[in-house]
This record gives C-alpha cells, sequence and structure tokens, in this order.
C-alpha cells in the first residue's frame, strides 16, 4: 500500500485494535494468473512474541483456496471514510481528496482441512461475534449440526509478515483547515463523515487515544 510518511500508522497495537474492529475484510491473492478476492471475516490473535495470525475459513466451492497454500495472500481492511471538499478548506490553491482509515495484512497462508482444527477456527469467530449478545449462539450447542457442515470449508491460517495502516486525515494541513473540514464533516449525512471528523479531532490531540 501506499502510504506517504505523514499517514502512516506507527503503532503496531492500533492497527491490531483497527483491524479486529473491523474484521470483515478482502482477501487478495493469485489464483491461475488472475487476481482474485473474497470477503472473509478474520479473527486476529498475537502470541508473547509478537507475531500475528489471521484465522479465517472460505467455501470449498470457491476456487480461491485451491491456490493459496503456502502462497502469500493480502487481506485489506477498510474502515471508515468521507468526502473532503476543497471548498471547506476556504482558501486557494486547494483541491478536493478523500479520507479514510485503512490496514493491510501480508502473509503465508496456510490451507487447513483437519476437522478439529476447523471447529477451533469456527468457535472463535462464533465466539468472537457473539459476545455481548444477549442470548449469544454458541458452536458447542449445535456441534452436530455443524461438523455435518465441515465438508463444505477450508480454514485459512495467515502469519502475517507485513501489517500496514494508513490514517489519512488531512495530517498535512494547518490547524485551521483542518478545523474548517471537521465542522463540515460533522454536518454531513453521507459516507462515514462524523467518524472521520471524530479521529480527526482525535489526531489533533498531544496525547492521542482510541
Amino acid at each position: 500500500m501506499y502510504i506517504p510518511k505523514q499517514f502512516k500508522k506507527e503503532e503496531t497495537s492500533d492497527i491490531i485494535q483497527f483491524i479486529r474492529a473491523n474484521s470483515f475484510g478482502v482477501l487478495f491473492s493469485q489464483h491461475d494468473g488472475v487476481p482474485t478476492a473474497t470477503y472473509l471475516p478474520f479473527i486476529l490473535s498475537t502470541e508473547e512474541n509478537g507475531s500475528i495470525t489471521l484465522l479465517s475459513h472460505m467455501a470449498k466451492a470457491n476456487p480461491q483456496w485451491k491456490t493459496l497454500d503456502s502462497n502469500v495472500a493480502l487481506a485489506v481492511f477498510n474502515g471508515p471514510h468521507a468526502y473532503i471538499s476543497a471548498s471547506w478548506y476556504e482558501e486557494e490553491n486547494t483541491v478536493s481528496t478523500w479520507n479514510y482509515v485503512s490496514a493491510h495484512a501480508q502473509g503465508k497462508v496456510e490451507v487447513i482441512h483437519d476437522s478439529h482444527t476447523l471447529l477451533h477456527i469456527l468457535k472463535e469467530a462464533t465466539d468472537f461475534y457473539e459476545k455481548g449478545f444477549e442470548r449469544p449462539w454458541r458452536l458447542e450447542d449445535n456441534l452436530e449440526t455443524v461438523e455435518s457442515m465441515l465438508n463444505g470449508i477450508v480454514g485459512l491460517r495467515i502469519r502475517v509478515e507485513n501489517l500496514q495502516g494508513k490514517w489519512k486525515l488531512n495530517q498535512h494541513h494547518s490547524t485551521e483547515r483542518k478545523e474548517r473540514v471537521i465542522q463540515q464533516l460533522k454536518k454531513q449525512a453521507q459516507y462515514d463523515s462524523k467518524e472521520i471528523a471524530r479521529l480527526m479531532e482525535l489526531d489533533m490531540k498531544p496525547n492521542k487515544q482510541e
């Protein structure tokens, strides 16, 4: 991902937090010489040594998995985004742009077929997405149904080798310009304008915390 220095998110912990909050991503790879993409939920885990792993699963009917094993793939996670009109700067010699937050995770893929590991991946995903629900659906209470469907999926484990975060929030503009943009974003209803305004405000604080 092309990341000018001022937009690069340096803190790995912030990128990890962002991916967990925006975990429905897109897996890109080359399949038979053609760029291929699949939308998937990913569960991110970290180890004490700092290594990062992404877990997911894919339908066997999807041919992309057949060329994934032991090859490098790219998982892309998109966050809030909003259009920025040059008119909001109230200055000459400015142009419109787009503000957004995104993360890329690149690594070698392991395709998983054994039922024990597949059940582990599905339980991790289920527990992650069901937490906080009043009546969470539990995999262990529906084991017979889940096991009957295991032959229709493959598991994916990506050991992340390169993690990038891009927070494009008008960092290269003056404080006055950014404040004008924030005020205009708060008036907008389309895209994720209000959330981008919040992130811009947060980025302008001396001690940023997300």
